[in-house]
């Protein structure tokens, strides 16, 4: 029988992650055994300053966890090593992450989600792919300015036109 302060402390965790996923947007899990210390170094740091929370966690409490806020398609992915990183960016995590897995043969997408969503791997590697939200507002704004330029310069020239008729 497990000491009762440990079951606690077990219990506390839990709650702790349940809150984490509850607030967050998105989530992947990864299996990062045979990456070195200063390449997890590297990634840690690129996530912290991408808004991303990156941590190990035992697969037993994750998986309480994810049955309690609804995940339950991803505990059968929570075997051997694994870290979770939680964001509030829909694609920062999948996309550093699926990067870094391209880059590392030993660091492997395991699992992920989008609010409701639940990903495999092939899922999480296509979010990967899709650009930042503020990258995508900015193409946005790229192709609405471009038709505006033509269009103002157009009026310039009809504007220029009708003053030379006019002299």
């Amino acid at each position: 029988m497990p000491n009762a302060n440990v079951l606690n402390q077990k219990k506390a965790k839990v709650a702790e992650i349940v809150e984490l996923l509850k607030g967050s947007t998105a989530g992947v899990l990864v299996d990062y055994s045979g990456i070195t210390v200063e390449d997890d170094t590297k990634l840690r740091k690129e996530l912290r300053e991408a808004g991303v929370r990156y941590f190990v966690e035992k697969n037993t409490l994750l998986k309480l966890a994810m049955n309690e806020t609804g995940y339950e398609g991803l505990t059968g992915v929570l075997n051997g090593t694994t870290a979770i990183a939680v964001s509030d960016d829909e694609t920062a995590a999948a996309r550093i992450l699926g990067k870094y897995a391209e880059d590392h043969e030993n660091f492997k997408l395991k699992a992920g989600y989008i609010g409701s969503e639940v990903f495999d791997a092939a899922g999480v590697m296509a979010l990967s792919k899709i650009p930042s939200k503020n990258d995508l507002l900015a193409q946005l704004v790229g192709s609405l300015q471009g038709p505006i330029q033509k269009l103002a310069a157009t009026l310039a020239a009809v504007a220029d036109s009708k003053e030379g008729e006019a002299a």
